[in-house]
């Protein structure tokens, strides 16, 4: 079974529903994980992550067929505006390299069965953009996402997976929705967080 964890896309205080779905994937083909955000202004907030258990397919392609299920599932659940998926990344083992490239790809074809547009982000960027580190650890990932998100701790998932697909979410989110820049990037975890004030939540 899946592990999950989830709210509703609905505020169930205010009531009022994001401007902008956004789903974040992280191939893999052992366990991938996905991250919901909802958007509203300048608001983000976690709808839901978890991950896919795939290890128990023996076979490479039932394992591409419930990727596909499961992110068609996704989509249709909590209906995305935009989807955020991680690039591979590649390394020396071909064979690796090439079942990843098709588990990315049936989980983008999931997303375009219903017409969603798709961004792909090299894993370089993404912790660049949520942690000022392009060589950030996932665990660094994941406490920097705990805290701009107001994560509870008791919410997060053992598989860095998860978070990893929400930093993907949020990397999107940061790209389309901040004005062209100019400048140098912040050297350091430290001037990360001192320059961005906002995104950390106490």
């Amino acid at each position: 079974m899946d592990s999950y964890t989830g709210k509703l896309s609905e505020d169930p205080v205010s009531g009022v529903m994001d401007e902008r779905v956004i789903i974040g994937i992280d191939p893999g083909t052992n366990v991938m994980g996905y991250g919901i955000l909802g958007v509203s202004g300048k608001t983000t907030r976690l709808i839901a992550m978890g991950v896919i258990k795939l290890s128990k397919f023996d076979s490479h392609y039932l394992r591409l067929r419930r990727i596909h299920e499961r992110v068609l599932g996704l989509v249709e659940q909590y209906l995305p505006d935009e989807m955020a998926i991680e690039a591979p990344f590649f390394g020396k083992n071909v064979q690796s390299m090439l079942k990843l490239g098709r588990a990315q790809g049936v989980a983008m074809a999931a997303a375009l069965v219903r017409d969603i547009p798709i961004t792909e982000y090299e894993p370089r960027k993404i912790k660049m953009a949520i942690t000022g580190n392009g060589a950030a650890s996932k665990e660094q990932v994941q406490e920097m996402l705990r805290r701009i998100l107001s994560i509870p701790r008791e919410q997060l998932l053992p598989e860095l997976d998860a978070t990893d697909a929400l930093a993907a979410a949020l990397c999107h989110f940061y790209e389309t929705s901040r004005p062209a820049s100019s400048g140098s990037s912040p050297k350091s975890w430290k001037a990360f967080i001192a320059a961005n004030p906002a995104r950390v939540k106490k």
